[in-house]
């Protein structure tokens, strides 16, 4: 048995997991528990039911509801995990009831890409904007499972100005991580408004917005000559192993192959 805890936030635990055998006994959260095997077959009982979850599937617990955990095939299986207080899907939620999800295994086309940013790097800092997001589009996706909210998005004009006001914050100043509250402040949002509203008017998320403009800022530094452990932290990142994991994701270059290809012109 192997678990690695996350970087989390308050009401969000993010862990990665892997087993033989049996993993654990009958036992239940008072959290949603929404997860991804990563290999293997994870078998579990739930709701009087034998499941099984295959690799690349995501399975979503209700809080409160009776399960357990075993290899479904040899060799064991692992998955990444997402347990979630249920008020924070309530709240984002907007006054509607909790989803519940009857068929626990759900396939992968199904899957909302704002889980799988948030299981990618579980060492990132989740902050409370990024908390926003992350459980806003949760909310979103568990209530399109459960039939709550439709599937298309809903239309109607974008409070423009508004959401410019943010951006722009973000953009004058990337390497502060602004809180969740100082962007409802310069918005007049709500953080969940904000998250959905941000991503359909610019096509991405307030905090990956923000670490796409710390990246302008480490590589505009890293041209000066910077060394990259100062430059991640002249960008605001936590130390150069954040850097570099952003800069990947963001360029498909680690920084240091990025400054040498500039050099080298």
């Amino acid at each position: 048995m192997r678990l690695r805890m996350g970087a989390g936030a308050p009401g969000v635990e993010r862990l990665a997991a892997a087993f033989d055998g049996r993993a654990f006994a009958p036992h239940r959260h008072d959290t949603y528990a929404i997860g991804i095997t990563t290999h293997g077959v994870q078998s579990f009982r739930y709701r009087g039911a034998r499941r099984a979850c295959l690799a690349g599937q995501m399975h979503v617990l209700h809080p409160d509801e009776m399960h357990d955990g075993a290899a479904g095939a040899p060799g064991g299986f692992g998955y990444r995990i997402l347990y979630v207080d249920p008020a924070l899907i309530l709240a984002a939620l907007d006054g509607r009831p909790l989803p519940f999800i009857a068929d626990p295994v759900v396939g992968a086309t199904a899957i909302d890409p704002v889980l799988l940013q948030g299981l990618a790097d579980l060492d990132a800092p989740l902050g409370d904007i990024e908390s926003a997001e992350l459980v806003g589009g949760l909310a979103d996706m568990l209530g399109r499972l459960d039939g709550s909210i439709p599937q298309a998005a809903p239309g109607g004009r974008l409070p423009v100005a508004a959401l410019e006001r943010v951006r722009r914050l973000i953009a004058d100043d990337p390497a502060t991580r602004h809180t969740a509250a100082a962007l409802e402040a310069v918005s007049g949002l709500d953080r969940w408004t904000l998250a959905r509203q941000f991503r359909r008017a610019f096509g991405t998320s307030p905090s990956r917005y923000r670490t796409m403009r710390q990246l302008d800022l480490a590589r505009a530094a890293m041209r000066r000559g910077m060394a990259l452990s100062e430059a991640a932290l002249d960008a605001g990142f936590a130390d150069q192993s954040h850097m570099s994991r952003a800069f990947k994701r963001g360029y498909g270059l680690t920084p240091a192959r990025w400054a040498g290809a500039v050099a080298a012109r």
